[in-house]
């Protein structure tokens, strides 16, 4: 799943402000290029920074090998006690 997917945090809580606010500066331009209001803007990237979550933080990535789950719920099926903790990722160049 590392290796396939290249997470960038283990969950949304281990994601530095710093990438949060990074993507936040990107989305937020690109909304306003596009003309959307100021008033619906921050609902819209609440929404988008859940797909960021979700296609880049290991727990909430779809499961590699049944795209219909994520990881943490296939953790889950597979025994309910069980806890992802961490992970790391090991490349050789």
């Amino acid at each position: 799943q590392v290796a396939a997917m290249n997470p960038i945090a283990l969950d949304e809580t281990r994601v530095s402000q710093e990438t949060i606010d990074k993507e936040l500066e990107i989305e937020r331009e690109l909304l306003t290029k596009e003309g959307k209001p100021e008033n619906i803007i921050d609902n819209i990237l609440k929404g988008k920074m859940q797909k960021f979550y979700k296609e880049n933080t290991l727990v909430h990535q779809a499961f590699i090998k049944d795209g219909s789950q994520s990881v943490a719920d296939y953790v889950k099926s597979v025994n309910g006690d069980l806890k992802v903790t961490g992970f790391v990722r090991v490349s050789l160049n």
